[in-house]
């Protein structure tokens, strides 16, 4: 053994010897809870702290959750279905389920739930919404199925850079992915600093993916079929306004479902992209075909004033498949200024001219 060799193993000695090269203690290391069917996640969840991992067996819980601490992850084995649906009887104390929400991830405007995520669970049959997130950053939905609830699949509002990523909506209420600044006040659109809605499969829901009063997200490379109304994109007058967002890749097909009116929209079928109030929003590269119906905002990629009057101004359309579509492919249904159509492939338009 060489002198250099002898000293450098006195010098590790004298570093472990003193503590500073000792192992962490136990109590800084992430820990995993394991929960099996007929356990309590929420015990789970309430006992973990930032940087854990509840982990839940394959089967069906019976109940609702609520996430509150930031850095969880909530998740499925994910080789066999894990699946939450109704408590036949919630605790009176649980809010999340009086609510009639499945999975709850809430923060408060002074303190955003941080971090979490959830991964590889199926929430289903809830009166509400499936997954339901207020004042988060950065929450990650991963490999969710979010089916049959009352509202939204999985939704979220006064949120800032969430992904929403490969997972599946379907045969919801309303929107099977649903992304707002509020859905309880009158204000103008917020920024997301990012948000993602991404490689999601959005099928039998009234509406697939509905942004609503947000700035500064993608929404791409999602596949949506059979809904009433594939995106939708809503603002109003109030500033800043909805917009500032790309929408590309997407492949939007035959969302030939028929849902009545409401008091805000008319009927919806066929409608494929429709933008209504927004600004600076880029719709580009997606492939838009057999979406039909005769709703005024029926069509392959239609821009429509909002309900409350707000146009349409300064969006980019360009470089799309959109064909097949009634009553048009491409349709601008609006008097807002700067719009522009410029490189789609289609066959009809309103007003004419624009293929």
């Amino acid at each position: 053994m060489t002198k250099r060799q002898i000293a450098h193993l006195a010098c590790t000695a004298a570093v472990v010897a003193s503590g500073l090269g000792a192992a962490a203690p136990q109590d800084d290391r992430v820990t995993v809870h394991r929960v099996k069917p007929g356990q309590s996640i929420q015990r789970a969840v309430d006992a973990a702290r930032p940087g854990d991992t509840i982990l839940l067996a394959p089967g069906t819980y019976r109940e609702s959750v609520r996430i509150t601490t930031s850095g969880l992850t909530l998740r499925g084995y994910g080789v066999s279905p894990t699946v939450l649906v109704p408590a036949a009887a919630p605790a009176a104390d649980d809010a999340c389920a009086k609510a009639g929400n499945g999975l709850c991830v809430t923060g408060t405007r002074d303190r955003p739930v941080e971090r979490v995520t959830v991964r590889s669970l199926t929430l289903r049959g809830f009166a509400k919404n499936g997954l339901w997130a207020s004042w988060t950053d950065r929450l990650k939905v991963q490999r969710v199925t979010a089916e049959q609830n009352g509202t939204w699949g999985i939704a979220q509002e006064r949120s800032e850079r969430g992904v929403f990523t490969h997972n599946t909506a379907r045969d919801n209420g309303d929107a099977g992915l649903f992304l707002a600044n509020t859905v309880d006040a009158e204000q103008g659109a917020t920024d997301t600093k990012g948000a993602r809605i991404s490689h999601n499969r959005l099928s039998g829901n009234r509406i697939g993916v509905t942004v609503r009063r947000l700035r500064n997200l993608t929404v791409e490379h999602n596949d949506a079929t059979g809904n009433c109304a594939a995106v939708f994109v809503v603002g109003d007058e109030s500033t800043p306004r909805a917009g500032a967002m790309t929408l590309r890749r997407n492949h939007i097909h035959a969302n030939n479902k028929l849902c009545p009116k409401t008091p805000r929209l008319p009927f919806l079928q066929g409608s494929g992209i429709v933008l209504t109030g927004t600004e600076q929003t880029l719709v580009a590269e997606n492939r838009v075909v057999d979406n039909v119906g005769a709703s005024p905002l029926s069509g392959g990629i239609v821009l429509f004033k909002s309900f409350v009057g707000a146009h349409n101004e300064h969006n980019d359309i360009r470089d799309n498949v959109v064909l097949r579509n009634g009553t048009a492919d491409l349709a601008d249904r609006d008097t807002g200024k700067g719009n522009t159509f410029r490189g789609n492939t289609c066959g009809v338009s309103e007003p004419a001219g624009m293929c």
